[in-house]
């Protein structure tokens, strides 16, 4: 966020989970990379775009295990 501030709007970073009326579980959450490019994010802050998408795949990953 310090590199821009405008990121803020976008984190912290979440996700959100909901049953269709079939009874499909869906999850759906913005990916880093997009951030990122939504707020021209540079070099500072490459590091924290990779942690924060590793982050969140690990988490869909934990959460949609069968």
């Amino acid at each position: 966020m310090q590199d821009r501030q405008t990121a803020g709007i976008d984190l912290p970073v979440k996700a959100l989970a909901w049953e269709d009326a079939d009874g499909k579980v869906w999850l759906a959450y913005n990916d880093a990379a997009w951030i990122a490019q939504r707020h021209s994010l540079g070099p500072a802050s490459a590091q924290a775009v990779t942690a924060i998408a590793a982050g969140l795949a690990a988490a869909a990953q934990a959460a949609t295990a069968a």
